[in-house]
């Protein structure tokens, strides 16, 4: 229920819009009970909690929600209301819980996205998914990137792509560059992927194939990946197959056993509906019926590419996925994954998703540092484009851009 007042409270019951009797017995029942219980990391995180005046003057909106089951409100709001928190700090708006009740004040267009995702995570709980943090940040880019996403009558229509599992039931994507790549993952039997670490590549690749697995599409899940740390020679390691590529893989067993049970992992692998091979060992196969994964593929030649590809038979799913500023091939190699996103990813059939540094999803901390280093990146790639075009310029100069770099040009250019 929206209310509006100059000075940002509540206005008594019977005033301003006509409004229903239930829900003026919420918003009186969350403006008596303003002392809230003392929640430590609350508290830490906004001490002064002002009154939230709207922008260019305009009065406060309050947003009064109301959730039929006590238990998922408390999901939904985190232990010691930290998603409320969390919420708080994305949006600029003053939370308040009441019991099952909650109000949202803010400026109007805040205070109901607010409500959106409130109402959104209080759905996925009530479907059984958990409600962390990352969780709260999907809601909330879901609802920036669909501005229509919840509709008068309609919770979650419009929402973000799904993978479903028997595990975790829906994992939605959390933002727009997931949703895409669902989209592509769904749509297409070849799909191509870059992008950095932490954009969930790789963990979603999982949990596609895990869906596909349980509902019969395909017959078994086949994950490879290129050893380039073994330089692809693992006959002298100890150990049986599985044992040798074991260390390689463990990043695709952890996605494995965040959307299956371990038994079923187990399972899997020794009647070989789950089937690790590496790269290498992929030459002269066809799959047939099965869906499957190269992970890293930044690390596979062009050559290792091109023979990869061309192991999808029928029934079959591929999908490819790496970063290309983490190549460790050898100098001079060219990377597969670079060559077959240039050759492929305008060919009819296949599909292409790349995501960016602001897609990261792993950690705050983790999206800061990736961009950091892109950005490093860029400026190297400039350096070295300027010498291109200008050969006869010292190295120097253009790598510092200071007065220090011009006197030393100007000095080796000094007749002796």
């Amino acid at each position: 229920m929206l209310r509006d007042d100059p000075a940002g409270r509540s206005c008594p019951a019977g005033t301003g819009a006509k409004a229903r009797p239930t829900e003026t017995t919420h918003l009186a029942q969350a403006d008596s009970t303003t002392q809230r219980p003392d929640r430590t990391p609350r508290r830490e995180v906004s001490p002064a909690r002002p009154e939230v005046a709207g922008r260019d003057g305009l009065p406060a909106t309050e947003v009064v929600l109301s959730f039929d089951d006590n238990r998922l409100a408390s999901l939904v709001f985190g232990q010691y209301d930290q998603n409320l928190a969390h919420l708080e700090r994305r949006l600029g708006v003053v939370v308040n819980p009441n019991g099952n009740h909650v109000t949202v004040k803010g400026p109007r267009e805040t205070a109901e996205q607010a409500g959106r995702v409130l109402k959104t995570l209080y759905a996925r709980a009530k479907a059984g998914a958990s409600v962390t943090l990352g969780e709260v940040d999907g809601a909330i880019e879901e609802s920036n990137v669909q501005r229509s996403l919840f509709p008068a009558a309609d919770v979650g229509k419009a929402s973000f792509d799904a993978v479903v599992t028997r595990k975790r039931g829906p994992v939605r994507a959390r933002n727009a560059a997931q949703d895409a790549y669902l989209r592509q993952l769904k749509r297409h039997e070849l799909v191509l992927t870059e992008g950095p670490a932490g954009t969930g590549k790789t963990w979603l690749a999982v949990g596609h194939a895990v869906s596909l697995i349980e509902q019969g599409v395909v017959e078994r899940m086949i994950l490879s990946r290129p050893a380039v740390e073994a330089g692809e020679r693992l006959g002298f390691l100890p150990g049986d197959m599985r044992e040798k590529v074991d260390p390689y893989l463990r990043p695709i067993y952890d996605a494995l056993n965040d959307f299956m049970e371990a038994r079923h992992v187990e399972r899997g692998l020794q009647t070989g509906m789950i089937e690790i091979a590496p790269l290498a060992f992929m030459r002269g196969r066809t799959l047939t019926n099965a869906v499957v994964l190269l992970d890293e593929a930044q690390n596979a030649t062009a050559m290792q590419m091109k023979m990869f590809l061309t192991r999808l038979g029928e029934g079959s799913r591929m999908i490819i996925t790496g970063d290309p500023s983490q190549i460790d091939l050898p100098p001079g190699q060219r990377s597969g994954l670079v060559e077959a996103v240039r050759l492929l990813k305008d060919v009819d059939g296949v599909g292409y998703a790349r995501f960016e540094e602001g897609d990261v999803v792993r950690h705050e901390l983790v999206r800061r540092i990736v961009m950091a280093y892109e950005t490093a990146a860029r400026h190297e790639r400039e350096e070295r484009e300027e010498r291109l075009r200008n050969p006869d310029t010292p190295a120097d100069f253009h790598r510092e851009g200071d007065s220090e770099g011009l006197k030393r040009m100007l000095a080796r250019e000094r007749p002796r």
